[in-house]
């Protein structure tokens, strides 16, 4: 299945005429095309399909999907054996979209 996930991007730059982004998709990070959103800025979320950036998103509705996506497991169906490097890397127990309360209260 090849879903449209919400990205947040980390930095922008052109290669070859092509505006490029670096998109965290919750610690798996991907290079994104931006551009049908020509002007997408670093620190903004945006949908994402197959490479390309098409709709922008904000950040609680982006964090709300990429939660839901993670609980249903479709991050791990989408993005397989990076998708567990990057939870391995974040301990494994805490969504890495969770809100600061609930990463407190997993580490109690």
């Amino acid at each position: 299945m090849c879903l449209a996930v919400p990205g947040r991007v980390l930095d922008i730059e052109e290669r070859d005429g092509t505006r490029m982004a670096t998109v965290d998709f919750g610690g798996v990070v991907k290079e994104v095309c931006l551009e049908y959103l020509p002007d997408l800025r670093v620190g903004e979320y945006a949908i994402v399909h197959v490479g390309f950036a098409l709709q922008r998103l904000d950040e609680e509705s982006a964090k709300q999907t990429l939660e839901l996506f993670a609980e249903l497991g479709l991050l791990q169906e989408e993005f397989g054996d990076e998708w567990n490097a990057a939870a391995e890397a974040g301990g494994g127990q805490v969504s890495p979209f969770a809100d600061e309360d609930a990463v407190e209260e997993a580490r109690k």
